[in-house]
């Protein structure tokens, strides 16, 4: 059975695969053929079908080819010049990608800002990649307004939209223009080479940085993704996630245009909405980000919540604790988790669908997709090197870091790394003469574990990753530990500092439904987790704060601590000598930072 099971995984492998590399190999090969110029060609061949829908406006294909077209004339008239940057501030529409078409069409690099920012953070933003415009959706304003303090460029503002300023209105301007094909005097000679544009890091850690996307990328990840998925003209696309990431503005959009489908999309998720949204607008395809899914799962249920056509969905993070609850309850035929980074050269898909893996490189590929998991040093938070100064590659199940090799050759530019914005910040993601003099490899940053089988298992964020009592504890072990304990809707891991203790002591912020049985949790963990991992602090919450992308923000509960004085929520500490979680209180943690409690 076991021999019956693995064929037919590597069969399913293998077709996935063989259509991916059909579907991409040309890319390398037509060099001046870029993705704006696929969206010139599809708005001819399906012309008054379906291209962007929703509740806001609607664009056929013939429509999205001539609004891009005026945005690609705009842009022209201003004076945009290859290379040039123009950042864009704007809700989910179908407006926003023919702005960002157009625009790249003729050599410009949008900047996709997150629409969540405010003040220096998105300052930071605009500043770090210099850009000639803004365009800013009346909606975004006062964001917009918050943050120019802070903007170090000298930058021209265009408004989209009615809001009362002196701004110049570019949703008027273009109105002006034509909205025919350009011609040639007006096109500009564009290769797979130069960048499309800048798309940010989630800022889960820290500030987000500005991937470098070029055109080759926009073309590899819309033609795989393409192949992943199989689209197909009558195929419609259910997108809530936003448009400035890669996820939801390239992996849900492209693949849909490309092959004459339509994308339904939608400014933001909502639990209660979702599936009367799927069933109406009658869509097929899903494109998730693994947190939303646990929403859902734990959401109550949903006269639609099996009504729907969907044939599959495509995303990633989608935790073990929620993936057959998620598939079973909600009757998705398929599931294909993905990993990828918007700027790295590592990409692995779980096509046959097992259970909580990320990924797999069955053997029959692994030579072009050189990808290892080498030990780490959680202290040093580096790559363990040997005496001879090599990195060491992991034993199949050991938790190490995945890194993809960096071959500069033209015919393999997926195994390129284009970097940030700033050289400073490209610099920190390679690592240098890991296995050899010379040979130069991308840090993903992430901790997995590869089986003898080939899958890969996410375990952890470097950096989220923490010592205690000697040793590593993985954030995600012990949330998934606490996510399957009834009651807790949703857990956040970190570690904190003590005052004269090595390491970090365990901290879980719970958004809990109802009373928790604290009692009972206890002995879960304790049933589940060695001692060492068990939260040591637990922090009852009644939301979780997340990027827009629905990963979790663990900075400001890092810094926050455990200190009662200064968090107005209950916090509970794991106290050995009464077996029990008991509540903090100011006498309590004072003793806690002395010394004089057990941990």
């Amino acid at each position: 059975m076991e021999i019956l099971e693995r064929l037919k995984a590597d069969l399913i492998c293998l077709g996935d695969s063989l259509r991916a590399l059909r579907y991409t190999t040309h890319i390398a090969k037509n060099p001046t053929r870029v993705f704006p110029q696929l969206i010139e060609e599809v708005a001819e061949r399906y012309g008054d079908a379906p291209a962007l829908i929703s509740d806001r406006e609607n664009l056929s294909y013939r429509e999205l080819g001539m609004r891009s077209n005026r945005y690609a004339r705009w842009a022209l008239a201003q004076g945009v010049a290859k290379g040039d940057t123009v950042c864009l501030l704007m809700p989910n529409r179908p407006e926003f990608l023919a702005i960002w078409i157009g625009i790249t069409r003729i050599g410009g690099v949008v900047a996709l800002l997150n629409t969540n920012l405010m003040g220096t953070a998105l300052a930071h933003c605009i500043n770090v990649v210099t850009p000639k415009h803004i365009i800013v959706d009346a909606a975004m304003l006062a964001a917009l307004q918050s943050a120019q303090p802070h903007c170090t460029s000298n930058t021209k503002t265009w408004l989209h939209g009615d809001a009362a300023c002196d701004l110049s209105r570019i949703d008027r301007a273009v109105e002006t223009l034509d909205g025919a094909p350009l011609t040639d005097g007006e096109r500009r000679a564009l290769t797979i080479e130069d960048r499309a544009l800048f798309i940010y890091t989630s800022g889960t850690t820290g500030l987000p940085k500005a991937a470098n996307i070029n055109h080759y990328r926009l073309m590899l990840a819309t033609h795989a993704f393409a192949a992943v998925m199989n689209t197909r003209a009558s195929d419609r696309m259910y997108n809530c996630l936003p448009l400035y990431h890669t996820a939801g503005g390239v992996l849900a959009t492209g693949p849909l245009l490309l092959k004459g489908g339509s994308v339904v999309i939608r400014e933001r998720f909502s639990a209660r909405e979702f599936w009367d949204e799927v069933t109406r607008w009658d869509c097929t395809l899903l494109q998730y980000i693994g947190e939303f899914c646990r929403y859902l799962a734990n959401s109550p249920p949903h006269p639609k919540e099996r009504a729907h056509r969907l044939r599959l969905a495509c995303g990633n993070g989608l935790r073990p604790d929620v993936w057959s609850e998620f598939k079973e309850r909600f009757q998705i035929p398929r599931i294909i988790e993905f990993y990828a980074a918007t700027e790295g050269n590592v990409t692995i898909f779980n096509f046959d669908g097992k259970d909580g893996a990320v990924g797999r490189v069955p053997w029959f590929v692994a030579h072009r997709f050189p990808i290892k998991v080498v030990r780490f040093d959680i202290e040093q938070q580096q790559p363990v090197r040997t005496a001879d100064g090599f990195c060491v590659e992991c034993d199949h199940d050991e938790v190490g870091e995945v890194i993809g090799k960096i071959i500069r050759d033209a015919s393999k530019p997926a195994a390129r790394f284009e970097g940030y914005a700033t050289q400073a910040e490209t610099d920190k993601k390679i690592l240098r003469d890991a296995f050899e003099k010379g040979d130069v490899w991308f840090r993903t940053g992430d901790l997995m574990r590869k089986d003898a089988r080939g899958y890969f298992y996410f375990v952890d964020r470097i950096g989220d990753t923490f010592r205690w009592k000697g040793e590593n504890v993985s954030t995600t072990e012990v949330a998934e530990a606490l996510g399957a304990f009834d009651g807790i809707l949703d857990a956040n891991v970190y570690g904190v500092s003590v005052p004269g203790r090595d390491g970090r002591a365990g901290m879980a912020a719970l958004v809990v439904d109802g009373n928790l049985n604290l009692a009972a949790l206890r002995d879960h963990l304790a049933g589940r987790l060695p001692e060492y991992a068990r939260p040591v602090f637990l922090r009852i919450r009644q939301n979780m704060e997340m990027t827009a992308t629905f990963k979790q923000r663990k900075v400001d509960l890092v810094a926050q601590g455990f200190d009662p004085q200064t968090i107005g929520e209950p916090i509970y500490f794991s106290d050995a000598a009464a077996k029990a979680f008991v509540r903090i209180d100011a006498a309590l943690y004072q003793r806690i930072c002395a010394g004089d409690v057990r941990l």
